[in-house]
């Protein structure tokens, strides 16, 4: 049995007991994980494909170590006759899980929990930022014109 899971935006093949190398993820050492974006799941015996996610399963794993750092690439860059030599490394972090199994679940609780999260708090962030700055533009406009007037009796 294996899945396709979506993880930080990148997509894995996945099987029990398989271990897996995702960009790294804010989680602690022996971190349990539910991850619930599969994709794709062949049990052997029929085939689930999701548009896109699938609704019923879901994928356990565990943080094996929170911070692996992959071989360092060395980026050089050098242009003809100038002189201008430069050189830079890079070290990319990774997690590594090990994925305990693939279950079929009812997620449908999870679905709607995450929606009204989502709705209450995209709500206050919009309104509360546009409302000000047009309140300070006005304040800083009334101020502007005081102190010209005020610059000119005096001279």
């Amino acid at each position: 049995m294996y899945a396709i899971v979506e993880v930080s935006g990148k997509q894995y093949k996945v099987e029990k007991g398989m271990k897996l190398y995702v960009d790294k993820l804010a989680e602690k050492d022996k971190a349990k994980l539910v991850l619930d974006k599969v994709l794709f799941v062949n049990d052997g015996k029929e085939i689930s494909v999701g548009t896109p996610f699938i609704e019923g399963y879901v994928i356990k794993a565990e943080v094996v170590d929170p911070e692996v750092k992959d071989k360092k690439v060395i980026v050089f860059k050098y242009k003809n006759k100038t002189g201008y030599h430069k050189k830079q490394g890079h070290r990319q972090q990774y997690t590594l899980l090990n994925i305990k199994e693939i279950v079929k679940a009812d997620s449908k609780p999870v679905k709607e929990k995450v929606e009204t999260v989502v709705a209450t708090d995209a709500t206050p962030e919009v309104k509360k930022p546009a409302v000000k700055k047009v309140a300070k533009a006005a304040d800083s406009a009334e101020t502007k014109t005081v102190k010209k007037t005020t610059a000119k009796k005096a001279e």
